[in-house]
């Protein structure tokens, strides 16, 4: 019986890799579409961290203690320094989009620095972007911080303080921060972490829906079903394994532009990595499959799965965390098995968490490939009935 049963497979895997040779919409789907959109997320997010944003600094006091501010601020990987003596013409530049941030140093800026008067810098930031505004506010923010705490030390010093209490006195609570979830403030892994995978999930999908829907569509399911001896699973299998085996390499090749191209930190296992990887696939192709027993109907599957797979982005907590989600999102996030492999993957990469952690994602991928697999029956009767043959 096995024997027979792994012939009918082989028929069927031997069956679909030439139709797969002879389909031009198979062949870019499955093989150049994935392949392209990496390289070209990658091309466009390989910068990975923002820097050389435009700063104007205008400097009433024109000292030398200003002219050092302004060198420390243009040394500062987020800020490229261009100066202005007037407010009114900075204000106008960024109302125009030529400058992101502007930095006011008052009268007598050094000399109220000297005495310890405690002078005000004052700072205006465009945020009308505001993953941008926040990191140039924040990266500001610390150098100037960093200058105000060398000028207390300066002054503290002259007052006759020992160095070591000179900087106590500037800094006497110090914070010990640890960022948990990029931990690097590289835009890079936040955001080809996402969407890498996710352009896999949707192609091994709608690939997945169109291979099959085509049977269905133009009559030849029942072909496909007599070529399994009749057998609906290994129908169904042998006709997935393919693009299973396409898409696992494409995986590969994600992999490689993650972790030896962009430089993201791979801290986990490799092989639970892949793993994972494989199990998505696999998830995405059954859903196809239910997709299509729900249907019957390619075109509607096809739309259907670009919806679902698009959604899972926004509700998978990669965008906005989960945590702050209200609970009618939280409760739609749990239909998405991106939802779950994504905290696989960020806990073998970014987070270095330890394996049990991540066992109930794996168990609850599991489900959804369970779960879809009960579609298989129904499947049988449409691939042998005209009835659902022909179907848009």
């Amino acid at each position: 019986m096995k024997s027979i049963l792994n012939l009918g497979i082989v028929k069927v895997i031997r069956r679909e890799t030439t139709r797969l040779a002879k389909s031009k919409v198979l062949l870019f789907a499955a093989i150049v579409a994935p392949l392209l959109s990496m390289f070209l997320i990658m091309g466009i997010f390989s910068e990975g961290v923002v820097h050389n944003l435009s700063v104007t600094i205008v400097d009433h006091d024109n000292s030398a203690l200003s002219r050092k501010v302004a060198q420390l601020v243009d040394a500062s990987p987020i800020a490229k320094v261009s100066k202005s003596f007037d407010i009114g013409d900075a204000h106008s530049q960024m109302k125009k989009g030529f400058t992101d941030a502007i930095i006011v140093l008052p009268n007598s800026f050094e000399r109220n620095a000297i005495k310890g008067n405690s002078p005000e810098i004052a700072l205006y930031i465009n945020n009308t972007n505001v993953i941008k505004g926040g990191l140039l506010y924040s990266g500001l923010y610390k150098t100037l911080a960093t200058i105000s705490g060398g000028l207390k030390v300066n002054v503290s010093v002259k007052k006759g303080l020992t160095e070591k209490q000179a900087v106590e006195s500037a800094q006497p609570i110090r914070i010990d921060s640890h960022i948990l979830f990029n931990p690097f403030i590289n835009y890079s892994y936040f955001l080809t972490l996402g969407l890498l995978p996710l352009m896999l999930t949707i192609l091994a999908l709608l690939v997945s829906v169109y291979a099959l829907g085509f049977e269905l569509k133009y009559g030849t399911a029942k072909e496909l079903l007599d070529t399994a001896d009749g057998s609906v699973t290994i129908a169904l299998l042998g006709k997935m394994l393919p693009y299973t085996f396409l898409f696992f390499m494409h995986a590969m090749v994600m992999n490689l532009i993650l972790f030896k191209i962009l430089g993201t930190p791979l801290m986990g296992s490799l092989t639970v990595l892949l793993f994972s990887e494989l199990l998505l696939i696999i998830t995405y192709q059954l859903l196809a499959i239910l997709f299509l027993n729900v249907t019957s109907n390619m075109r509607l599957s096809l739309s259907l799965g670009s919806a679902y797979t698009l959604m899972a982005l926004t509700f998978a907590g990669v965008t906005f965390p989960t945590l702050g989600m209200p609970l009618l999102a939280k409760i739609f996030s749990w239909f998405f098995p991106y939802t779950y492999w994504i905290k696989i993957f960020l806990a073998q990469t970014v987070r270095n968490q330890p394996f049990h952690t991540t066992i109930p994602f794996f168990l609850i991928l599991m489900l959804f490939i369970i779960v879809s697999m009960f579609s298989f029956f129904g499947m049988k009767r449409k691939m042998s009935d005209s009835k659902y043959w022909g179907r848009s």
